[in-house]
């Protein structure tokens, strides 16, 4: 999920923290749809434009994923196929029976 703007189908935010706040509403609201939240989240992979922004991105990351936070792979990427993107997060959630 990346922090692409339901309305305007645009990256919305400039900064990578700015964008994390977006791509974590995104992912929120998926999962709310399959009746989910970020608490049930185990699992989540992280690319970053720039690894050098690991910090601001993990300061928003931390703050809005909820404890126990899931396993967490973060990893530089080029995403240039989306330009302007900073961050892209995807995440399995688990929802029990």
């Amino acid at each position: 999920c990346g922090p692409i703007d339901a309305q305007t189908a645009q990256v919305r935010g400039e900064t990578v923290a700015e964008q994390t706040g977006v791509v974590l509403d995104n992912i929120t609201a998926i999962l709310a749809a399959g009746g989910a939240e970020l608490k049930d989240v185990v699992k989540a992979t992280v690319h970053l434009a720039d690894e050098t922004t690991f910090p601001e991105f993990n300061a928003v990351y931390s703050e809005r994923m909820p404890e126990p936070r899931p396993v967490r792979t973060t990893v530089g990427s080029g995403l240039r196929q989306v330009p302007g993107m900073r961050v892209e997060i995807d995440v399995i959630a688990y929802v029990g029976p």
